[in-house]
């Protein structure tokens, strides 16, 4: 079964995630934004073993530290879909805007596209292309453990912001609503940014995207 510890990283607290299958322990992480010394160490007490980088999206806060850990542990880079080239190529200039540690480049190891899955361990998840906040933004979903890692797109109470180049607010709403929904009221999801909740609980009272809307 899936199992997961997230640990906020960054002046952002950006909710990272290790995702490890508890079989072989076998590990992932999700948006290695920063802190990577801090991530190295919190895999270590759990007995995991990092083998991948799970990336959502580029934006700075997600994945400004993907390179140094990527080039220290030897691990591949694994999204987000290629939307997001231009993101990527600009993460050493947007570590300078927002005061961020020096972020280097980097060229996935493996691009994404909606319907792919990624595996660790004996875990699969399933891969869905919710552009909106970012273009080539994807999602992780494990429908076993009834949980997924949707970084920016949607928060508990709100959802992701559209105002950076090319975000699209219409894009993002049907990504929600077309993409995210459909995995279950039930299932829980792990936001970027802030506390968990559920798909079922944003359905009817998000503000954005609720059924009021």
């Amino acid at each position: 079964m899936l199992q997961y510890r997230t640990i906020p990283v960054t002046a952002f607290a950006q909710n990272c995630s290790i995702v490890w299958c508890d079989e072989t322990m076998d590990a992932a992480v999700i948006d290695p934004g920063g802190d990577i010394d801090r991530l190295i160490e919190a895999a270590r007490l759990l007995g995991v073993i990092l083998k991948a980088i799970w990336l959502t999206h580029a934006h700075i806060d997600h994945a400004g530290g993907t390179a140094a850990l990527a080039e220290r542990l030897a691990l591949p880079i694994i999204g987000p879909h290629p939307g997001d080239q231009f993101w990527i190529d600009a993460l050493p200039q947007q570590s300078q805007m927002f005061g961020f540690p020096p972020a280097g480049h980097f060229t996935p190891t493996r691009w994404l596209a909606d319907g792919d899955t990624v595996q660790i361990g004996h875990c699969t998840l399933n891969v869905r292309h919710c552009p909106g906040h970012t273009p080539g933004h994807v999602v992780f979903h494990s429908p076993q453990a009834q949980r997924a890692f949707v970084g920016d797109v949607l928060f508990a109470g709100s959802i992701g912001r559209t105002d950076f180049p090319q975000g699209n607010h219409a894009q993002l709403i049907a990504s929600i609503r077309e993409r995210l929904w459909p995995m279950g009221d039930e299932t829980v999801f792990i936001p970027g940014h802030g506390p968990e909740s559920s798909f079922g609980e944003e359905r009817r009272f998000n503000p954005f995207v609720g059924e009021g809307r």
